[in-house]
């Protein structure tokens, strides 16, 4: 072959579009690791329902698609608030997070972290199941730079703490309560009468055992996986005055990088794992009152009158946090659990 028909050769092979090689293409297109960040470690639900999505999605992919969980939301220094931006540049491929962390950077995302806004988990899913909001809600999502795949549940978070039976709004003033770090919460527990106090969940054991702090909320899953009763909290109140999402969801990079084959895989893997999330803090829920009961724990489960005076006394934040959060999408969602009273 002479040097001339090397050179066209050579030309035409350059100008060969990248659908002629797909082999190639789609090695390259796909990344040796995709990081995903949890808040919690696989010894808890939501750590869990992060390692079954990660390993669903290797196995729906054929083994192509490998992610790792990276725990304690330790691509972002151990900062969940940080997470979303995390998503946004780069540094975090997937998630399975509470969305009212990043309310501060994406406020229409905390509006399921309203105090008192869901009653039951019948309310929950009244929502949940609402096509037309949750395609608004995912809307807010994909606005906020990711895409959404699916929905499952930290659980109803109770209140717990060391010195006294908390039944009425009185028995909460001056408690040094452990928060996450959220203003809204923040609001909350001030209007309550607490002292709250944000700190990391790593953090939050050594200071419950100290005394630095008298008790937190979280749901009460977390509380027998901890083992709390041991750092000194002898009294929980189940009261259900929040019950966060856990969203899936990846990042815009990485989702319009995949073929539709695999964004069906790491969807489909999402679903799943939210599903079967889901089943488990139902469960954990279900058998709550009896195992705290076998530790020596006492429980508090407030009456429907006794509900209405904490709800009470968070009218102003719940008002002052509705009006920044978005509404429009809280007022859906209030409208949604109401008639899912009457149903």
């Amino acid at each position: 072959m002479n040097r001339r028909n090397l050179l066209t050769q050579a030309c035409a092979m350059a100008a060969m579009p990248m659908t002629v090689l797909p082999g190639a293409a789609l090695a390259q297109s796909l990344k040796a690791e995709y990081r995903m960040s949890s808040v919690l470690p696989p010894a808890f639900a939501w750590g869990r329902a992060s390692e079954l999505w990660s390993k669903l999605i290797k196995d729906n992919s054929g083994g192509r698609i490998n992610s790792k969980v990276y725990p304690g939301a330790s691509l972002v220094q151990g900062d969940a608030t940080r997470e979303l931006t995390g998503i946004r540049q780069g540094s975090i491929d997937l998630i399975c997070g509470a969305p009212g962390n990043w309310s501060g950077s994406a406020r229409e995302l905390g509006c399921f972290s309203l105090p008192f806004l869901f009653p039951d988990h019948k309310a929950l899913d009244a929502v949940l199941q609402n096509k037309a909001f949750m395609a608004q809600y995912f809307d807010a999502v994909r606005k906020a730079g990711a895409e959404p795949l699916a929905i499952g549940e930290t659980g109803f978070r109770q209140l717990c703490n060391s010195k006294l039976p908390i039944k009425t709004v009185a028995d909460l003033r001056g408690l040094k309560l452990r928060i996450v770090p959220s203003p809204m919460m923040s609001d909350v527990f001030t209007e309550l009468g607490a002292n709250p106090t944000v700190m990391s969940w790593a953090d939050t054991q050594p200071a419950l055992s100290s005394g630095a702090v008298d008790g937190c909320e979280n749901p009460m899953e977390l509380f027998f996986a901890a083992k709390m009763q041991t750092l000194g909290q002898k009294y929980v109140t189940r009261w259900n005055y929040m019950n966060e999402i856990l969203l899936f969801a990846v990042s815009r990079e990485a989702w319009d990088s995949w073929s539709t084959a695999d964004q069906k895989a790491v969807r489909d893997a999402a679903q799943d794992a939210a599903k079967a999330n889901i089943t488990e803090v139902r469960k954990f829920y279900s058998e709550d009152l009896t195992k705290a009961k076998e530790i020596g724990v006492e429980v508090h489960v407030p009456n429907s009158a006794d509900l209405a005076t904490f709800q009470a006394a968070t009218r102003r934040s719940y008002a002052k946090w509705k009006a920044q959060i978005n509404p429009t999408l809280v007022s859906a969602i209030e409208q949604i659990v109401e008639n899912s009273r009457k149903a």
